[in-house]
């Protein structure tokens, strides 16, 4: 089982372009190989390997190997340190929001 990766490296993983591309269809396929992921992306067979292998070590994706194919899987509880570091600013906005609410109707009532 991987451990869920402290959101530093989450977030790291998630900042460069083409690799959230690459989570994005891995999560939308279910499972997916190397080989699907490069067909019609645009990218090289190698650099999407490499993007899983940094989605992998932030325990965003799992691979299971069958035969000659290694399988790629989306682990939405890899998200996780994310999640929570958002919702500790969702505070934070619903209050603004409500402020926001509160404003527009004493100048529209």
């Amino acid at each position: 089982m991987v451990a869920t990766a402290p959101i530093d490296a989450v977030m790291q993983a998630l900042a460069v372009p083409t690799r959230r591309m690459v989570f994005e269809r891995v999560a939308r396929s279910g499972e997916i190989t190397v080989a699907e992921l490069t067909r019609g992306s645009g990218v090289t067979q190698g650099a999407i390997s490499q993007h899983l292998k940094s989605l992998k070590r932030a325990g965003l994706v799992t691979e299971r190997p069958e035969g000659r194919k290694v399988y790629y899987s989306a682990r939405p509880e890899g998200l996780e340190p994310l999640a929570g570091w958002m919702s500790h600013y969702g505070a934070f906005w619903g209050d603004r929001f409500a402020a926001l609410r509160a404003l527009l109707q004493e100048i529209d009532p």
